[in-house]
């Protein structure tokens, strides 16, 4: 049985057992709500013309690369503890991020790939805390030049994660000719660019302006990590996957039946999945647990 194989029974709180479909049926009811609360549907008042605007292959050639900042990221208050750069965060969950870092590191590698989109199958599994741990991994521990995009254009998230403001970002740079692109630097190797405002959220993310943003934002970056829509009930993500050539899966551990994973999953071409992540594991329910726990006690140095 394969790693993703593994993830997707664990996901669904049984280990070999899948969900009873009156299960399934419920949690996707529940979700509705969220879909329609959360995710509005395209509202077509602020076309994206075909074709790519020159003046944004203009802005875009000139991408500021993030260097010699003197500035330290700072935690919101919200997030203490969940956030790998926080001192309260979990050693554990500090080293699952490396590891996992590592782990995209070596694909990078292998196959040469700079962009990664990050998604998962509903809403509120995780995927924007975890794609902003692997951010902040990559950036703070491996000492890369990352550009975090918040793509999801229908439930932004990203600036309320790192407290910045969201008045300008994706969906004004795919719309308009005249916006700057509102980079924001973080720290000395992270930065982000938030969601802004888009109307035709999946006519901009499939677009030529999108293709060649990525493309040129690829050139000067280490990595592009995108927090993408939830797969399973937009179509958003599994278009947006076609210009990224990766996608990290991110599943709640007990909350996401196997059923509805898997039927996510299928909407992607199969090599495009480098991995899953699965996520709100109870940390007794990891091995090293203890381990982890008794080496940090023993390492902190005496008072």
């Amino acid at each position: 049985m394969s790693r993703i194989d593994e993830a997707l029974r664990r996901a669904s709180g049984v280990a070999f057992e899948d969900p009873k479909p009156a299960d399934v049926a419920e949690r996707l009811n529940e979700t509705d709500g969220a879909v329609l609360h959360h995710y509005p549907s395209e509202s077509g008042v602020y076309p994206i013309r075909s074709g790519v605007p020159e003046p944004l292959a203009q802005r875009v050639a000139s991408v500021p690369r993030p260097l010699g900042l003197d500035r330290h990221l700072s935690v919101p208050a919200g997030l203490s503890g969940k956030l790998v750069v926080s001192e309260r965060a979990a050693p554990l969950a500090v080293e699952q991020y490396r590891r996992l870092a590592g782990t995209i590191h070596e694909i990078q590698v292998e196959r040469g790939l700079k962009t990664l989109m990050v998604t998962s199958s509903l809403p509120d599994e995780g995927k924007t805390l975890t794609v902003s741990n692997l951010a902040l991994t990559l950036s703070e521990s491996y000492r890369r030049r990352v550009l975090l995009i918040d793509a999801d254009l229908r439930r932004p998230l990203l600036h309320e994660v790192f407290g910045v403001g969201n008045e300008q970002g994706l969906g004004e740079v795919l719309r308009s000719t005249g916006v700057e692109i509102p980079f924001l630097p973080l720290s000395e190797h992270l930065t982000i660019l938030p969601a802004g405002r888009a109307d035709q959220p999946m006519e901009a993310l499939t677009s030529d302006a999108m293709r060649l943003l990525l493309e040129r934002c690829a050139a000067n970056f280490d990595w592009v990590l995108l927090d993408a829509p939830p797969v399973g009930i937009m179509p958003d993500a599994r278009l947006l996957a076609g210009l990224t050539r990766a996608v990290l899966f991110v599943i709640g551990a007990g909350t996401t039946p196997h059923t509805v994973v898997t039927r996510a999953l299928a909407e992607f071409d199969p090599d495009s999945v480098i991995g899953t992540v699965l996520n709100r594991v109870e940390e007794n329910d990891i091995p090293a647990t203890g381990y982890y726990r008794d080496y940090y006690a023993t390492a902190r140095p005496a008072d």
